[in-house]
């Protein structure tokens, strides 16, 4: 079959539209070009920093030191070989649909569905979470005089929203700076903090006797290691999200898995200095329950001092730089779904900057809600990461399917262990996913709702009013009509 023709079923284009004309994708197109290597890089880390300041430390309570370490090393073993994995399918496949579109390949309408939704799931909630966090932050820091924090969700979405329509370039630039000042700020952290350090610290929660394998570095038994499976992942959340950029990055091909590959070292590093430092320069017990743990490592129930002042201002930029990154992956899923008729097609227009604004509005519009109306970051954030490891699982799964099915297929980067790397992916993200229940199966058990109701809507409708001209699908018809030849 010809480049660029497509097999298009019937249901493709129903009565009163005209997808497969040019005029549908030209309304429906983001500015190419616009990111390179460091800007991707930045995105990656900008995703994940926020949760190097706070969030990970409940773990501690969780599982203890050792338990939390554990889990953190399996995650980050999980991550890795994820980021591996997409490194390979994003060079195949540079369109902006990322997970989803990755999964439409493999398994079909529904596996590219049912990744797409859980990636939309984890990037709706969680920016709406971290608004609330920095709501948080404002108003202990005493900024503005506040004493509610609504007006700072507000000011956020309305904001960093604005900044992303300007332009993709315009607010990966500006995601690089905060970034730069957050994780220079947990650099200085870490060298404040270790001069602090005592290895007696990390294993002084009260062990619970009763926990089976219980010890001082495992004091809630083995089971606390599977129940800080969700905390470890904190430190990486979000890194999956690079791909999302494909379509307006530089040379896709080579940058998507530069940057994939940097931005997992830089995280897993900021990782170890974070988790030691501040366990160990103020002992396990006295952060495991802090909402702001950075600065309790570093002046404890004492007076601030200027590096605990500078860390807590940091911290705000690093809640800002994960929000705003947060924002954009966030449009983007839902750009390529609706653009693929998976959504609502008026969900993908773009403006003259090419932005997709509804995109973009309307999941602000509903995180906004969702944050002054619940003011429960943490359950937010647990719906997340269940919506995370459902398309992780998936996306490991894509990547074995395609290695089996098309092997043949065209891999300018091929990722280290084969099929082996992406295993080991998928079993820990399974792991994961049953975790969750562990933290907080109120949150599963919502994102489930919500899963079932966007799965309702695509068995009964989207499914048969399917854009056969959107890339994903034109991948999907052209890899269809290939088989059929071969089997001529």
């Amino acid at each position: 079959m010809a480049e660029g023709t497509t097999s298009r079923p019937p249901s493709a284009a129903p009565p009163g539209s005209d997808p497969e004309s040019d005029a549908y994708l030209n309304r429906r197109t983001l500015r190419r070009g616009s990111a390179g290597w460091l800007l991707l890089t930045g995105l990656g880390v900008a995703y994940v920093v926020s949760g190097d300041f706070s969030g990970w430390n409940i773990g501690l309570s969780k599982g203890g030191f050792g338990g939390l370490a554990v889990a953190t090393l399996l995650m980050g073993a999980m991550y890795a070989c994820l980021v591996f994995a997409l490194a390979e399918l994003s060079a195949i496949l540079p369109t902006a649909g990322g997970g989803y579109g990755f999964a439409r390949r493999a398994l079909g309408t529904w596996g590219g569905f049912l990744t797409g939704t859980a990636i939309l799931i984890e990037y709706i909630l969680a920016p709406a979470a971290i608004s609330i966090f920095i709501g948080d932050y404002v108003e202990s820091l005493g900024l503005f005089g506040l004493e509610s924090g609504w007006p700072v969700y507000l000011a956020c979405f309305a904001i960093f929203i604005g900044i992303h329509l300007w332009g993709v370039g315009e607010a990966l630039r500006f995601s690089l700076v905060v970034t730069a000042i957050a994780v220079a700020a947990l650099l200085i952290f870490a060298v404040g903090a270790f001069t602090e350090f005592s290895a007696g610290g990390l294993d002084d929660i009260p062990v619970d006797t009763e926990a089976f394998g219980a010890s001082s570095w495992l004091p809630f038994g083995l089971l606390g290691i599977w129940a800080a499976f969700p905390f470890g992942m904190w430190f990486f959340l979000g890194v999956e999200g690079v791909p999302l950029a494909a379509e307006e990055a530089k040379d896709p091909v080579r940058s998507m898995p530069r940057a994939l590959a940097i931005s997992m070292g830089i995280l897993v590093l900021l990782a170890l200095l974070t988790f030691f430092a501040a366990s160990g320069a103020r002992g396990s017990a006295a952060i495991q329950e802090a909402g702001n743990p950075l600065v309790v490592a570093l002046q404890g129930d004492g007076d601030p001092t200027a590096l605990s002042r500078f860390v807590n201002y940091a911290g705000l930029a690093g809640l800002v730089a994960s929000f705003f990154s947060l924002i954009y992956a966030g449009s983007r899923q839902l750009f390529a779904l609706s653009r693929a008729g998976y959504l609502p097609r008026f969900l993908s227009l773009t403006s003259r900057r090419k932005s997709p604004y509804l995109g973009l509005l309307i999941p602000g519009a509903i995180g906004f809600a969702l944050a002054a109306g619940t003011g429960n970051g943490a359950r937010m954030l647990n719906i997340a990461v269940f919506g995370a490891t459902i398309s992780y699982a998936l996306m490991a799964l894509s990547h074995i399917v395609l290695r089996r099915r098309e092997p043949e297929l065209p891999r300018p980067y091929r990722t280290p262990g084969g099929v082996v790397t992406s295993c080991v992916a998928f079993v820990l993200a399974l792991s994961a996913l049953v975790a969750t229940f562990l933290v907080d199966k109120d949150a599963a058990f919502m994102a489930l709702g919500v899963y079932a109701v966007a799965l309702a809507y695509f068995a009964f409708y989207s499914r048969h009013h399917l854009v056969a001209q959107a890339p994903e699908e034109e991948f999907a018809a052209l890899a269809a009509a290939e088989a059929e030849l071969e089997r001529k």
